[in-house]
């Protein structure tokens, strides 16, 4: 029987390095017979526990690293595990398993998530209802509720697990944007429902101290700034990269982070808080017949004006069920259809009043919003750079603003503005670890942003591997961003490749993909010889489009059947040289 050893309370290591180290023997112990010694006593077993994580941007891998240390706490020896790592056969000898997972895009499993995702979903159909019968499993799942399709990925293991004969231990919970309260509920629900579980490992003796040296993981501290406390970074510059003549509105955003401790990396993103147009704040403000002065409470429980509630602390944005359910009872009442945001519910049943308290009771908090940083740190040392698309569109009559990205477009001031910040860790997107390694990237639009990056931090520290953008917009003449330095770039030979799609400065429209499938055989080569391919943008549409055109390159350039060409995709994501940053 294979034996966890547990590492002792007394041990000389802090709670965080215990919880590291228990996890790690339990994924080196527990698959394996392994000889008890004779000559140190047995200390009590601790309960294996896989975390399988889907993550596209890494919020659900920093959530499964905090639900392994608090496993920890509790006698359990967790792993985490990547779904991308993990199969069919290795998921059957699970006995303990939380599953951690985002959905994406039109109700998506996250790229690391979509090969353990279809095997299940396949299993449902052709296997006997038993194969996980001594599995016991909870689900979280992370999403949003702007989107239709929310939180599906994690309701499809949820579902999937069950169907297999897997026991649910605990139930699932589904958790929008501000997870915190939710998370911490299930997992303390998800523990205690597992931990009432007979422990069937073994106990063995902790090995000699100079063999897990190396092992234990560096003191965790947590950043002064973060999500629950950002930073007020002063913005430094913002500049339009787009022509006036372009149909699009591209910014470039730089922000100081001196003095913040604020530390990232090039494929990282930068969480930005922001406020709600003043004019819309304004409108509503009249048509709840406010003046914007009445006592409201915060998302944090303390007292605050309407206004400044309805400015800085909630979403404006699509009405919650909360607020629906104020103004029409009943599962939508009818109106959500032409519902779009908070302020069309409002004028909608004007003839209903409704107390400034229970209004913003019924709202959603206002969450910062996540871009993908456009800067190596290397290259602007105590600052960070964005690239943000400003979002404005016209939907039932009426002009409609992104939040953030018009609140940096229109409502800040270089030198003068100050925006809370911090940096969400997105280690599944990292330029490569040896500077050697050929790199091809795809990123339309602003999803250049990543690549910017990549690209500053190879010419900061001297790297010759070979590089290879695909990048273009609508007209060459007014979306041509970065258009200077990316030519500097290639004249100097970071750059080796640029391949540039204008999709409407000729009859027929050319994108990104086009480009793939004309270069495939070259494109094809760079793989062979062990690139790795990034795509950043679109996710609804370019995403997909780049992907299928992947897939045909190494069918007609590699000579491969669908099914091998598929097999071949899989094996680059697997070896994380497949990569994507997509919204």
């Amino acid at each position: 029987m294979s034996a966890v050893p547990l590492i002792p309370d007394t041990a000389p290591f802090t709670p965080e390095q215990r919880a590291w180290l228990n996890g790690f023997f339990a994924g080196l112990f527990s698959r394996q017979p392994v000889a008890a010694s004779a000559s140190e006593p047995n200390p009590a077993p601790l309960t294996p526990l896989t975390i399988l994580v889907g993550s596209q941007t890494g919020s659900a891998e920093g959530l499964a690293k905090r639900a392994a240390k608090e496993a920890g706490k509790r006698h359990f020896a967790a792993t985490v595990v990547d779904m991308a790592q993990t199969d069919l056969a290795k998921l059957a000898v699970e006995k303990n398993v939380l599953v951690i997972t985002s959905t994406y895009g039109d109700g998506e499993p996250p790229d690391n998530a979509k090969s353990l995702h279809t095997a299940l979903a396949s299993a449902t159909l052709n296997s006997q209802p038993s194969t996980f019968s001594s599995l016991r499993y909870s689900v979280c799942a992370l999403g949003d509720k702007n989107y239709p399709q929310f939180c599906k990925c994690g309701a499809d293991f949820d579902a999937f697990l069950e169907k297999l004969g897997a026991t649910r231990a605990a139930p699932r919970v589904d958790c929008d944007l501000d997870y915190e309260e939710k998370f911490t509920a299930w997992l303390d629900a998800a523990i205690t429902a597992l931990a009432t579980q007979p422990v069937g490992a073994c106990s063995q003796a902790i090995p000699p101290a100079s063999e897990i040296a190396t092992k234990v993981a560096p003191t965790s501290t947590e950043p002064a700034f973060s999500k629950k406390n950002p930073f007020p970074a002063l913005l430094l510059t913002s500049r339009t990269l787009s022509a006036p003549e372009s149909e699009k509105e591209i910014n470039h955003i730089e922000f100081d982070l001196t003095g913040s401790g604020l530390v990232y990396e090039a494929g990282d993103a930068l969480g930005v808080f922001s406020h709600n147009c003043p004019e819309l704040v304004t409108e509503l403000l009249g048509a709840l017949g406010c003046d914007g002065e009445e006592a409201v409470p915060a998302p944090d429980g303390s007292t605050t004006s309407l206004r400044h509630a309805l400015t800085e602390l909630y979403d404006l944005n699509k009405p919650a069920a909360e607020l629906l359910a104020h103004y029409a009872p009943g599962p939508g009442g009818g109106l959500a259809v032409a519902l779009h945001h908070v302020i069309d519910l409002v004028h909608a049943r004007a003839d209903m009043k409704i107390a400034a308290p229970d209004f913003v009771r019924a709202l959603r908090k206002l969450q910062p919003r996540l871009y993908s940083i456009s800067s190596s740190p290397k290259a602007h040392p105590g600052q960070v750079h964005l690239t943000v698309g400003a979002v404005r569109y016209t939907t039932a009559g009426r002009d409609r603003k992104g939040v953030c990205s018009t609140f940096l477009a229109d409502r800040v001031v270089p030198g003068e503005t100050r925006a809370g910040v911090f940096v969400h860790a997105n280690k599944a997107f990292r330029p490569p670890a040896s500077g050697d390694t050929p790199m091809i990237m795809v990123g339309p639009g602003t999803g250049i942003a990543p690549f910017r990056a990549f690209l500053e931090e190879r010419r900061a520290t001297g790297a010759r591997g070979k590089t290879w953008l695909f990048f273009g917009d609508q007209r060459v003449a007014t979306d041509f961003i970065y258009r200077d330095e990316l030519l500097a770039l290639k004249a100097e030979g970071t750059l080796t490749r640029l391949d540039l799609a204008w999709s409407r400065d000729q009859a027929e429209k050319i994108y990104v993909q086009n480009l793939m499938l004309a270069a495939a055989a070259e494109l094809y080569a760079w793989l062979e010889q062990g690139a790795h391919i990034y795509v950043c943008g679109d996710a609804a549409r370019m995403a997909k489009d780049v992907d299928a055109a992947l897939h045909t390159v190494i069918e007609r350039a590699g000579r491969k059947s669908a099914t091998e060409s598929a097999a071949y995709v899989q094996s680059l994501k697997a070896a994380k040289r497949y990569a994507r940053d997509v919204y």
